[in-house]
């Protein structure tokens, strides 16, 4: 599941966006491309009338991936986002963990 999502995001130009705490990407890695929005801010970073969308995410909004450490958070994260209407935003299933263990990259 983890590479058809890579296959997605890469064929449609999608955004993949880790809601990672700083401390958790520090310990376990970076996804190299995504954009590092924490979970506690993420509806405020993609809507852009909030005064303060992601300059990464204009344009974009309803174009994310989002990956959390096991996907539990992110999938949560997803259904917020679908309630403001952004209705084509999905996430990793399995998070970062199922990300590293396909093998996809990562940086330490």
């Amino acid at each position: 599941m983890v590479r058809k999502i890579r296959q997605v995001r890469t064929r449609a130009g999608r955004i993949l966006v880790d809601t990672r705490d700083v401390d958790v990407r520090t310990r376990d890695g970076r996804i190299p491309g995504a954009v590092h929005i924490p979970l506690s801010v993420l509806e405020w970073r993609v809507d852009p009338t909030s005064g303060h969308q992601s300059a990464a995410l204009a344009g974009h909004e309803d174009d994310l991936i989002l990956i959390c450490h096991e996907g539990y958070s992110s999938s949560l994260a997803a259904v917020r986002l679908h309630e403001l209407g952004y209705g084509n935003t999905t996430d990793v299933i399995g998070g970062f963990v199922a990300w590293s263990a396909d093998g996809l990259p990562v940086e330490h």
